[in-house]
């Protein structure tokens, strides 16, 4: 059993879906007992609910589970022999729960104070924080299971270590480290969201300086800044992260009309320690 929760582990790190499939219930002669588990991913399977045609049935089951839209628990029963043709002859109920990465995944680079008040915000949403910042004092004590802590001077390298689809925020307390992973972000076409925290001042000095490392105005457009819904103006730390992570959210949804930039009244100022 500890082999199979070392598997889960690295498949959520991974963010990677699978379905646990579970003996709930036993008659008569069957291959295992009750408790049993295996974990069924698209391309592999962990440990064993028995082996022969009733784990063939489970794992073919797990994989049309995974491939549709099922987010709930279903239940089967199996009699082995007059549907499976095993000889054992007894009857099993497998519980199969289907678990898929959270929809948000976000590289945050900074502690500063939105940072912090932002992961306060996430605290309850389904979601995977890898968190970034070389200063260990700037982390609270504790944070949801769901972050990851990184203590690094080697921001760029979390940038590279990023999952595909994960969501970029930048908010460090130097402008040329945000600079730098900005452009870091840039190289790779495989990160949807690339928000950083500032003005319009800021957005366009670092858009001339990304334009002389050679990016082109495609490639700028895919910075989001300044961050968060249009018409919430306050700069409190909390008033911003709400904004930020609702954003968020409706990006993660695939929702339309994010930037709004080109808007008059949404020039922030970056607040101390941001």
């Amino acid at each position: 059993m500890n082999g199979l929760y070392r598997h889960l582990s690295m498949l959520e790190a991974k963010a990677e879906p699978f379905v646990l499939v579970t003996v709930t219930e036993v008659q008569g002669s069957t291959p295992r007992e009750g408790g049993a588990k295996m974990v069924v991913t698209r391309e592999a399977s962990f440990a064993t609910i028995g082996g022969g045609q009733l784990e063939f049935t489970a794992i073919e089951t797990a994989r049309q589970l995974l491939d549709g839209n099922a987010v709930q628990p279903v239940t089967r029963k199996y009699p082995l022999g007059p549907t499976l043709g095993q000889c054992c002859g007894g009857q099993v109920s497998l519980l199969y729960e289907v678990q898929r990465p959270a929809t948000l995944r976000l590289g945050l680079f900074g502690a500063g104070h939105v940072a912090r008040a932002l992961v306060g915000k996430l605290g309850d949403v389904p979601c995977r924080i890898d968190w970034y910042d070389p200063r260990a004092e700037e982390f609270p004590a504790s944070v949801p299971d769901h972050v990851a802590k990184h203590v690094t001077e080697k921001l760029e390298a979390g940038i590279a270590a990023l999952a595909p689809g994960a969501f970029v925020l930048i908010m460090t307390h130097d402008h040329p480290l945000d600079l730098a992973l900005t452009a870091a972000a840039l190289k790779r076409p495989d990160l949807p969201f690339i928000g950083l925290i500032g003005s319009a001042t800021k957005r366009a000095r670092f858009q001339s300086r990304l334009r002389g490392m050679g990016f082109s105005d495609e490639d700028l457009s895919r910075i989001v800044c300044p961050i968060g819904l249009p018409g919430i103006t306050g700069k409190q730390p909390g008033v911003i992260a709400l904004a930020v992570a609702a954003q968020l959210l409706q990006a993660a949804e695939g929702t339309p009309g994010l930037r709004h930039w080109d808007k008059e009244d949404v020039s922030w100022a970056l607040p101390p320690n941001a």
